[in-house]
């Protein structure tokens, strides 16, 4: 039997491409628009990958599958959400190059919100035209071996019937399972050192405990507009918790002001392999550019082990169409 192969458009660093390469697929073209990214996808998936715009022009190889993540800051509710964000209408692009591409299967990987816009419309009414069945799951990373809460929205066209949706794992992955064990040698075991006032604000949040807790124990070190928000924002300032899957990983994971990524035992920050993770990255990889570019990196990306939670759905697809031409 041989073995399936796949291209990924807007693949970041790529977590998405990890999955299905994990499952046995094989890497025949990648691409994204960030250089760094570009350069951490050929440095740990596969070579495969340029660095350039999706458009129509691109010259899409022969493959049975097509992944593709366009950009969610448009639909995200942790965003502006901007429906009119230029970057929407890049995935009404992908019924083209996969038809272009002859993958029998498309998966399209964005935010819940995605599956209720326009955009998604026009996206899913291109796929039926050219013979595609469409079908979307929404899925949470915690429940498919990844310790983080997640939920992210797979719209799947396939010209070979419904797609099985995943099947859960039966036991969650918590924080403190997936943060022990790190060498201190560790290049990505780096956090920020925080500046007086936040290491003050940090020694006072107790286990488990966000803002709440120090604007209650300490208001002198609260700015005032925390006092203004009241109970908006109740994350940030937070230790995660180390008996459960960490809250979702946003791109600026090293800010305490953006999200729960205190350390549940440390005063500090969460570090970029403790992120990575937090996604599922296997402790070989290496992310190219700077601390701020790792973790955009990093937190853009699908979790791995959904990823491939999904990739398993797919390849089970296949692997029955191939049996049954070859009967």
């Amino acid at each position: 039997m041989r073995q399936f192969t796949f291209a990924d458009l807007f693949c970041g660093a790529g977590l998405f491409s990890e999955g299905f390469r994990s499952l046995g697929f094989r890497p025949s073209f990648a691409v994204d628009l960030d250089q760094r990214a570009v350069a951490s996808y050929n440095r740990n998936v596969s070579p495969v990958a340029a660095c350039g715009s999706v458009s129509l022009e691109i010259a899409m190889p022969s493959v049975d599958c097509l992944i593709a993540g366009p950009p969610c800051q448009g639909f995200s509710t942790l965003g502006r959400r901007d429906g009119a964000d230029e970057r929407n209408r890049l995935s009404a692009y992908l019924p083209t190059l996969a038809n272009a591409s002859g993958a029998l299967i498309v998966v399209v990987e964005n935010v819940p919100p995605f599956l209720a816009s326009t955009h998604w419309e026009k996206m899913a009414a291109g796929f039926v035209r050219l013979g595609y069945k469409v079908q979307t799951m929404v899925l949470d990373a915690q429940d498919y071996g990844a310790p983080q809460r997640r939920a992210r929205a797979f719209t799947i066209a396939s010209k070979l019937g419904a797609i099985e949706t995943p099947l859960k794992s039966s036991t969650k992955t918590t924080v403190s399972e997936v943060l022990r064990g790190i060498a201190p040698s560790d290049p990505l075991h780096v956090w920020p050192q925080p500046t007086a006032l936040a290491l003050e604000r940090i020694k006072r949040i107790p286990a488990g405990g966000d803002k709440r807790d120090l604007m209650k124990s300490a208001p002198y070190l609260c700015p005032a507009s925390w006092h203004a928000l009241g109970a908006q924002a109740t994350d940030v300032w937070g230790r995660m918790d180390a008996n459960s899957p960490s809250n979702t990983l946003r791109c600026r994971f090293q800010n305490p002001s953006t999200g729960r990524y205190l350390h549940p035992t440390e005063d500090r920050v969460i570090s970029l392999r403790e992120g990575a993770r937090l996604q599922g990255v296997p402790d070989r990889w290496r992310f190219e550019g700077d601390r701020s570019a790792v973790q955009r990196q990093i937190g853009n990306g699908v979790p791995v082990p959904l990823a491939a939670a999904v990739a398993t759905s797919v390849h089970a697809a296949l692997r029955l169409s191939q049996s049954a031409e070859a009967a």
